[in-house]
């Protein structure tokens, strides 16, 4: 787990307190008990790396990573080149292109909106193969925490958050230097709640009203 980018000297400190030793300390005994865990140690922090802090313009928060093979790879909502699309990243699609027109794309990797300052980030980092929420209350809760936390001290951030878990973080975002866009999860469990949040439009409006580039959707 290595971060590379302007958010290692932000996290620093955190990195050295005992919640997190001790989060680490649980993950190295999963891999060691023959858990597979994703993403890859190497791609953790990759919403981190692609997205620096001083880029960042708009916080789209989910819940965990997907736990199946060769999906996850640290960008919440994204998966990797050679992953089929997930049913929540379809219905993600599909409402992008309900509100904008963009084509429903082919390929699920979402690196192009967070190389545009768009923080692909979920309240909890890792997950065992196959049993999502796996890793809950192991210790990731609190420093995405304290991500909001640094997050709050920039000013006309653009929040999403999608599903209870996401919601859970508003109490930590100061709402007058901030906007809060909130919906249900995009998973087929609660897409009826989903579909026509215009979501993407909205995003584009604020920064266009804060006279900051848009974010470029489509991935083609």
């Amino acid at each position: 787990m290595k971060i590379t980018t302007d958010w290692n000297d932000a996290l620093k400190e955190e990195f050295k307190k005992d919640y997190f030793l001790n989060l680490k300390r649980i993950l190295k005994e999963k891999k060691e008990s023959g858990q597979v865990i994703y993403p890859p140690k190497d791609e953790i922090f990759s919403a981190f790396n692609l997205c620096a802090l001083k880029d960042v313009k708009v916080v789209i928060i989910g819940q965990d990573p997907y736990h199946g093979d060769k999906q996850a790879h640290g960008l919440s909502f994204s998966v990797k080149h050679c992953s089929k699309l997930p049913p929540s990243l379809k219905n993600i699609f599909k409402e992008l292109h309900r509100d904008l027109g963009v084509p429903i794309c082919e390929t699920g990797n979402l690196e192009s909106w967070a190389k545009q300052g768009v923080l692909l980030l979920n309240s909890v980092l890792t997950v065992t193969k196959q049993s999502p929420g796996s890793h809950r209350k192991i210790g990731w809760e609190l420093f995405t925490d304290k991500v909001i936390d640094i997050l709050n001290e920039k000013e006309n951030l653009i929040f999403v958050l999608w599903g209870n878990d996401a919601k859970k973080k508003a109490a930590r975002i100061d709402k007058s230097k901030h906007y809060i866009l909130e919906s249900s999860h995009p998973s087929p469990f609660s897409v009826k709640n989903f579909k026509g949040n215009s979501h993407f439009s909205k995003i584009n409006k604020i920064l266009k009203d804060l006279k900051k580039p848009i974010i470029k959707w489509d991935l083609k």
